[in-house]
């Protein structure tokens, strides 16, 4: 007992030290992410130490189970390193939200024939109508003299209703003879047709906040910089949230990424183009010969392409436009191995991170594709481990006892987890990251694999999104890897249970390969969930908080969509569905709507909260009016992001998505008999 007590004060000392200081500290200062960066770090050292000395170096050289060991030491190293540069990147911090506005200052002082000229490029292959309207309504609504912006439709589908719709709302309609290079070469094209000093990007799904020129455009009063990149948030749930049941309670999967890791990124000068939502400038563009082509992820290599002639791109963390999500998983898959192959690519070109002139030794290291070449390989090895041991018998290191692992590894899961709820306090769970990490593994793999070997082989596909997007289906692959690692890990941890049936010795490395199988079961039996794909509104309501009125009756709107409303009136009022009704909502002129259906509900948790009534209109805006509901639920004044994550919630939603509602109504008459 006193040995297990010995072998947890690093664990305590973590615990303290987190507890103690770090709870106390600010993560918006650099010098505070800095030690405790170096914290973690240092004990991730002493545990890969460790690992080499007690665990790797004294197996002995007798079969299969020796390379086998060194094998997965290597993985850790590359997980190490992975870790590392995430470490370095998380180190510092920088918020430019003050920087812009002390520049907007002084850069809209001067008069409006003196401002930039500026072309906002939509480059668009085979979105519906539905897609883009949105995004070239919020486009020619930009809070910006309208003498100094034009909006340019790139359409590579040379579609004549688009065309049409856009001379209807005073956007460029371009057009090119062939799709060569695809959205590098669509946008090369619009440099041809247009002459703004500075060039907006927002993809075909994406619609700009009224006053993102505003924000973005000071920041190039410094000659130095290229590119302004702003962050990407959504108006839609993306698959594996809606597929886990967390659509209220788990934020998207690139939160993590946009809220915390590029303004990290960009406190360094490394930060990178994302493509939509971001603004360049035009000679920085000319510099380098327009949007490069070699790779399907031309705003990486425009970024890199860039630092060789000195343009750097600058990162605003602030939520200036809102997007389309990816719709279903094969949309998801799509976008995903894009930029991973991508990100590949650029080991291979001249302007990349390994060969591009005019890049620091830094630059070179942290622009290299480490986290797409890792971090499946590590996925892959933590999950199969447990059931290589219970069916081989091969262990993954030399092991010495219990004591030694408690004593070493927990200190360093311990400090990461204690990190990372520090550091991204609502971006980040440890086993429904690890689920979805799982669940993209068996998908994404292959592409890292490939790319590696043909790097150029697969042309570049568009995400499928938009109301031509209903390809919802069971991800039977996806699944079948994952059932075939959870039969083999329950089969072996049960084998190896019962004495008669055990195929590896009884020893002190037994019960910490009991306890990760298990874990490795419920990260597993998660993802999975992901594979059963339920359907994604393609116009998800925004939540709202406003005045309305319908039919001379006051309330509040709770739920706003381009078709429906959902209006919030008290008890007491008498109502009769199936009328036609006009409504009033500020910013839009009134239109008339349909009021179908009427529902009650209590508003919070104790019965005497309040009751209410729910008036549901549903309507079809055409014109001025469509226009105005538009900019009005897209440009700004709504958010779907998920400020707080209630981790209750969170478990209550994956343990109902589970055991499904049959499951619930059973539980829930139990215990009202109870």
């Amino acid at each position: 007992m006193v040995q297990y007590l010995v072998a947890l004060a690093p664990t305590f000392l973590v615990g303290a030290f987190f507890l103690i200081f770090v709870q106390g500290w600010s993560r918006y200062q650099t010098w505070t992410r800095t030690v405790t960066c170096a914290i973690v770090f240092a004990v991730a050292v002493r545990y890969l130490w460790w690992r080499l000395t007690d665990t790797v170096l004294p197996y002995p050289d007798d079969g299969l189970d020796f390379y086998w060991v060194w094998f997965l030491y290597g993985i850790e190293l590359l997980a190490f390193f992975d870790i590392t540069l995430f470490l370095i990147i998380m180190s510092r911090y920088v918020d430019r939200s003050a920087q812009a506005d002390a520049l907007a200052i002084e850069f809209f002082r001067r008069p409006r024939q003196e401002l930039p000229t500026v072309d906002v490029f939509i480059p668009t292959y085979n979105e519906p109508l539905d897609v883009l309207e949105r995004t070239i309504i919020g486009a020619l609504g930009l809070y910006y003299p309208q003498e100094r912006l034009k909006v340019y439709v790139l359409d590579d589908l040379r579609r004549d209703w688009l065309r049409r719709f856009c001379e209807e709302k005073g956007a460029i309609h371009v057009t090119r003879p062939d799709n060569a290079h695809a959205k590098a070469g669509n946008m090369n094209n619009g440099l041809t047709v247009s002459d703004g000093e500075f060039v907006a990007v927002f993809d075909a799904d994406f619609v700009a906040h009224r006053n993102f020129l505003r924000r973005t455009l000071p920041f190039f009063t410094d000659p130095s910089i290229g590119i302004v990149q702003t962050p990407q948030h959504f108006f839609n749930r993306d698959p594996v949230q809606i597929n886990l049941g967390l659509e209220r309670s788990w934020p998207d999967e690139q939160r993590l990424f946009f809220d915390e890791m590029a303004a990290s990124r960009d406190a360094w000068d490394i930060s990178f183009c994302c493509g939509s939502c971001s603004i360049t400038r035009r000679a920085a563009l000319e510099a380098i010969g327009g949007f490069p082509t070699e790779s399907i992820t031309e705003d990486l290599l425009t970024t890199l392409t860039m630092l060789n002639k000195g343009y750097k791109t600058r990162y605003l963390n602030e939520r200036l436009s809102i997007g389309l999500a990816a719709e279903n998983l094969k949309g998801y898959f799509v976008q995903r191995q894009r930029w991973c192959q991508g990100g590949i690519q650029t080991l291979f070109v001249h302007n990349g991170p390994l060969r591009g002139p005019g890049l620091s030794l830094f630059q070179h290291i942290m622009f290299l594709p480490v986290s797409w070449l890792v971090q499946y390989f590590v996925r892959l090895a933590i999950l199969t481990v447990p059931a290589v041991y219970f069916w081989t018998g091969y262990p993954p290191l030399f092991f010495t006892e219990v004591a030694d692992l408690v004593n070493h590894q927990l200190p360093v899961l311990v400090a990461y987890f204690l990190l990372m709820h520090w550091i991204t306090p609502t971006r980040y769970l440890p086993v429904v990251s690890s689920a979805v990490g799982a669940f993209s593994t068996f998908r994404m793999l292959p592409t890292v694999i490939s790319s590696l070997i043909r790097p150029f082989g697969r042309p570049f596909r568009v995400t499928p999104k938009g109301s031509s997007n209903v390809d919802n289906r069971f991800d039977g692959y996806t699944f079948a890897c994952l059932a075939i690692l959870i039969a083999a890990t329950a089969l072996g941890l049960v084998i190896n249970i019962i004495p008669e049936w055990a195929r590896i010795p009884r020893g002190e490395f037994s019960p910490v390969a009991i306890y990760w199988a298990l874990v490795n079961l419920v990260v597993l039996v998660i993802a999975s969930l992901i594979c059963f794909e339920k359907t994604n509104p393609a116009s998800e309501s925004l939540r709202a908080d406003e005045l309305a009125r319908f039919g001379g009756i006051a309330g509040r709107a709770v739920s706003l969509t381009l078709g429906k409303a959902v209006v919030e009136i008290p008890i007491e009022t008498d109502v009769e569905t199936g009328k036609v009704v006009e409504v009033s909502l500020h910013g839009v002129e009134p239109f008339e709507a349909e009021l179908r259906a009427v529902t009650m509900r209590t508003r919070g948790r104790r019965r005497d909260a309040g009751s209410f009534k729910y008036g549901h209109l549903h309507y079809d805006l055409t014109g001025a009016a469509r226009d105005q509901m538009i900019m009005k639920l897209y440009t700004g004044d709504y958010s779907q992001d998920i400020e707080e994550l209630r981790r209750r919630t969170v478990a209550a939603g994956l343990f109902s998505r589970t055991f499904g509602p049959d499951y619930q109504r059973a539980w829930g008459a139990k215990a009202v008999r109870n």
